[in-house]
């Protein structure tokens, strides 16, 4: 049928089917465009939501690997303290040494320790004792940082040559046949032999310092599947969809998957086959981080990947974390189907109230279709009855009117159909006007719901963790230690809104709220919530408090914001555990308080010192690197300042200087931290 045809079918209808197919068509149109668009913004969001997901896990997926690596690196400098290897590098006799080095090896589970003496050659192998000793080991860059006295750990790709001096399991542990994988690159060769391995190396000493040697030792991750379960417990702690695992790790080789949880179509682990094309190019070729969506051996996933990097800095290997796609997608769908089944619902309340307002539009006119006919048959007598005051009741009794002069001259009959016509000219008018009020006024209560929604969204988690708490202290029978713990919980939440609002006083240089305060209570109370973190990565904390300070005037929600940041960091920077010292003293001049954060941890390089309170500055692999410009900006506000004092290997410490007097009244300070 064409165009016209239609348009002419669509002409000829009755007035009461013209009006509701216009309606419908209207609103169908309108509901589409809602529904189509509405998919797209639900994707997007649910989609980007999955994203924010997989980097988190990828960051904790890399906790577990240098978690891995910092145990390797313990675990040899711990071995290469042992009496019988400085007595075997003396001369005092190699008797045993391979059994008892590889009786260590078995119980930390490595796959290389070796003994190395200081010419770099290779004296005692753990793994294979037939071996012939002699090789030159000094290539090895870490050998190399041991035979400096330095304790060394980092990433090698090491050759199958090597491996075969190790022995024959491990060069087959480490070689794939590639596997066909759909969206791969190609790759000029069809298998490979080589292993990728964490390794580690340390210095052998003897009673005085001198250097007799170094060890050696590695854990080929070429088939073992220890890191990769282990990461896929901690993050996604097993969950499923559908039969299917959720969460998968992967360590990759190249492009190659050599350790990997993702099965393929037997359901075995997928190793040997290969990343994609797209995912290659961006984390191998570019050392970019890739998060979005991968096609992953059999399946679409929501991933994440990350370079893996040799001690020289070139990229080896990848790390990956991914989920499932398709839960995402199902619920997208879900969601939009019951958007639909709600749309649908709403077209058929409007047919059936589009079919009463049309009745009643066009039952008068055909009224009047009927009263035409009869006085086109004569019946100048015949009125119509009129219901309304609308246009339509207007229009019966100008109708009336009409019949009752239909006698008057011609000119009188003129006169009359353009009154009528301005008449109908200046409601169209009118209607149009109130069409386009009504639309403005739509749009500046759309724009009210999104600006109160926005409002309620983030003020809502603070106000329901807050309300809930309090209820909860107003349970009976609460024993005095939850009491105590709800009323840190109410009181971190409030602390929480308050160090938002903290974010933006620093921005805008904003008054604190001041109030005379003993600072040892600050302390205190932030080392009591810390105490739990620092009992985990085994810190030991120490306190060394002058209670005999005087109360100052601060804002004590900033400063134990800024004590938080400064005790948090050093815990963060002692990873094998360690020692933090807080103190608080009065000043040499006795203007101001010092207080004191020492701690016995990695250090800070003298070159990063300068830029520790720049924004955005950060030597860790998480963070955003504001916690201390904020902090130094907060002391800065009060009049004080942060002093630093650090050295690589030993410890750092951060002394945070507050004045006495009000910091109206101290000259302001210039310097930058150092």
């Amino acid at each position: 049928m064409s165009f016209r045809r239609v348009v002419q079918w669509f002409l000829d209808l009755p007035l009461r089917r013209k009006l509701i197919l216009s309606f419908l068509t209207v609103i169908a149109i309108g509901g589409v465009l809602t529904l189509f668009v509405g998919t797209r913004i639900e994707h997007r969001t649910i989609i980007s939501q999955a994203e924010a997901k997989v980097r988190h896990d990828l960051a904790s997926a890399w906790m577990v690997y240098e978690e891995r690596l910092n145990s390797l690196r313990d675990t040899v400098r711990l071995s290469a303290t042992q009496a019988f290897l400085r007595a075997a590098l003396t001369g005092a006799g190699l008797e045993r040494v391979s059994e008892r080095l590889d009786r260590i090896r078995r119980e930390y589970g490595l796959d290389v320790l070796n003994l190395i003496d200081a010419r770099g050659r290779v004296v005692v192998r753990s793994r294979s004792a037939d071996a012939p000793p002699g090789d030159d080991a000094s290539q090895d860059p870490l050998v190399a940082r041991a035979l400096r006295k330095e304790v060394a750990a980092g990433t090698r790709i090491v050759t199958r040559d090597e491996l075969l001096r190790e022995g024959p399991d491990l060069a087959d542990q480490a070689r794939f046949q590639f596997v066909p994988t759909p969206k791969a690159a190609a790759r000029a060769e069809d298998h490979e032999d080589k292993g990728m391995m964490l390794a580690a190396a340390a210095p052998v000493v003897d009673d005085s310092g001198a250097l007799l040697g170094a060890l050696s030792g590695g854990l080929l991750f070429n088939r073992n599947y220890d890191l990769v379960d282990r990461v896929k417990e901690i993050v996604f702690k097993g969950e499923k969809y559908k039969g299917h695992d959720i969460g998968t790790a992967t360590l990759f080789q190249n492009d190659l998957r050599i350790a990997t949880n993702v099965l393929d179509n037997q359901g075995r682990r997928a190793v040997g086959t290969r990343v994609s094309r797209e995912v290659k190019e961006a984390v191998l070729d570019r050392g970019e981080p890739y998060v979005g969506r991968a096609f992953v051996v059999t399946a679409w996933y929501i991933t994440a990947y990350r370079p893996i990097q040799d001690v020289s800095g070139r990229t080896v290997g990848m790390l990956y974390v991914g989920m499932l796609e398709r839960p995402y997608i199902d619920l997208r769908n879900r969601v939009m189907a019951t958007f639909g089944g709600i749309a649908a619902l709403c077209v058929l309340f409007l047919l059936g109230l589009l079919s009463f307002a049309a009745r009643r539009i066009t039952r008068p006119l055909a009224v009047m279709v009927d009263a035409t006919g009869k006085i086109a048959s004569g019946d100048l007598a015949h009125r119509v009855r009129v219901e309304s005051r609308d246009e339509i009741g207007q229009l019966a009794r100008a109708f009336n009117r009409m019949t009752d002069e239909l006698s008057l001259a011609h000119e009188d009959l003129t006169q009359w159909g353009k009154t009528l016509e301005r008449r109908v000219d200046e409601r169209t008018r009118e209607l149009r006007e109130t069409q386009d009020q009504l639309v403005v006024s739509e749009k500046l209560a759309s724009l009210g719901k999104m600006a109160a929604g926005v409002a309620h969204e983030i003020n809502n988690p603070l106000t329901t963790i807050l309300l809930n708490s309090h209820l909860l202290l107003e349970r009976p029978g609460l024993d005095a230690s939850e009491a105590e713990n709800l009323n840190i919980i109410a009181e971190e939440t409030t602390r929480c809104a308050g160090i938002v609002g903290g974010l933006l006083d620093f921005a805008r240089q904003t008054p604190s709220q001041a109030a005379p305060t003993d600072i040892n209570d600050i302390i205190e109370r932030t080392l009591q919530l810390l105490e739990m973190q620092a009992s985990v990565r085994n810190v030991r904390i120490e306190r060394a408090l002058d209670r005999s300070l005087p109360a100052i005037e601060i804002d004590k929600n900033k400063i134990q914001q800024v004590f938080s940041n400064l005790a948090l960091n050093a815990c963060e920077a002692m990873p094998a555990g360690g020692m933090l010292a807080v103190a608080s003293l009065l000043s040499r001049d006795g203007t101001h308080i010092e207080i004191s954060f020492t701690d016995t941890g990695v250090g800070i390089s003298k070159e990063n010192i300068p830029r520790l309170f720049d924004p955005f500055f950060t030597t860790k692999s998480f963070g955003t690197g504001l916690g201390l410009a904020v902090s130094y900006g907060i002391i800065r506000q009060r009049g004080g300042t942060i002093l630093v004092r650090s050295e690589v290997g030993k410890g750092t410490v951060f002394t945070v200087r507050i004045p006495l007097a009000d910091p109206q009244d101290q000259k302001p300070i210039e310097e930058a931290p150092s």
